[in-house]
């Protein structure tokens, strides 16, 4: 999808240089993956603490062979 938008240029060209990426595209690709990766990483931990779980369950239990 072709989209027209104004991309301050220093912050781009940055960007482009920490990333080693050959194009613009290319980085604007990038980082949209890395934002959408560490919002969906942050929605983790709105849910920490939430889940309760049983203190008796054996772990190890599971573990061994039958």
């Amino acid at each position: 999808m072709a989209t027209n938008l104004l991309i301050d240029d220093k912050l781009l060209l940055q960007a482009q240089k920490l990333g080693g990426h050959r194009t613009k595209r290319a980085t604007v690709n990038e980082a949209l993956a890395e934002y959408v990766r560490r919002r969906q990483q942050l929605k983790i931990f709105e849910i920490a603490g939430t889940i309760d779980y049983d203190p008796k369950y054996n772990y190890k239990k599971q573990r061994s062979r039958r």
